[in-house]
């Protein structure tokens, strides 16, 4: 057995527990076109029956904005969705003060302007921010576009910037998912968690697991996860075998 197989059978055990997931990596594969993306089929059905056991909460933690979360992933009650790194909850959207406001209408002006008429470069707008996609664009041109943006709006201050893979978010409060993941625990008082992401703005949330919370990493890059698996594949088995554990264990 591997420490992460030993480390999934031992949380399934704890009385309360949390299952937090990134969605893009994770759940579903990366694909070219984000709207794309879906979870795979063992995964949907894992979190499914999970979320119905006793003393469960499924919770998918993204960068997507909220709306765009709940039409790729196809989840909604129990499951709880988190998007736009924290920013929004299902329970309540971003608020903002009128100085936030009209910043992120200041922001929302300059990001149009500098990605306007560049070849793959997309704007994904989100109640307190915009994230600017560069996936689908030759890899000079996202380097110019992200290096206008950072020397640009990026400096700006009241913004927060959250690089990710081939995506730089801006955001006119401060979020992330480890501030999401605290917030998560101080909700349900889970006993463990488990937490599994891909990218580097999940790395927050690695930062914040406690002892007996089981972190993993999913795919290549440093990590502060204390295991790894390849790809959503393997997320796919592992929550297998974590809902057949819990199953038992609960029965």
């Amino acid at each position: 057995m591997s420490a992460l197989d030993d480390a999934v059978r031992t949380v399934a055990g704890v009385p309360r527990l949390l299952v937090a997931l990134d969605f893009d990596g994770v759940l579903a594969p990366i694909v070219p076109v984000p709207s794309d993306a879906r979870p795979l089929p063992v995964s949907a059905a894992a979190i499914g029956s999970l979320a119905t056991l006793p003393d469960t909460t499924v919770a998918l933690v993204s960068g997507r904005g909220l709306a765009d979360l709940a039409a790729v992933s196809g989840f909604g009650t129990p499951i709880r969705l988190i998007g736009s790194h924290g920013a929004e909850f299902d329970d309540g959207g971003a608020v903002l003060d009128d100085a936030q406001r009209e910043r992120l209408e200041r922001l929302g002006t300059e990001l149009r302007a500098l990605v306007d008429g560049e070849p793959g470069v997309t704007l994904e707008e989100k109640p307190a921010g915009l994230a600017v996609h560069v996936r689908n664009a030759p890899a000079d041109v996202g380097e110019r576009v992200f290096e206008a943006v950072r020397t640009g709006p990026a400096s700006w201050p009241g913004i927060e910037t959250t690089p990710g893979k081939a995506v730089l978010d801006l955001a006119v409060l401060q979020v992330n998912k480890g501030l999401a993941l605290d917030l998560l625990r101080e909700r349900i008082e889970p006993d463990a968690v488990l937490f599994a992401g891909d990218d580097v703005t999940d790395e927050t949330a690695f930062a914040r697991l406690r002892p007996g919370d089981v972190g993993v990493k999913v795919g290549p890059g440093e990590t502060a996860a204390e295991h790894r698996v390849p790809g959503p594949a393997e997320i796919g088995a592992l929550l297998q075998e974590l809902l057949a554990v819990r199953t038992s264990r609960r029965g």
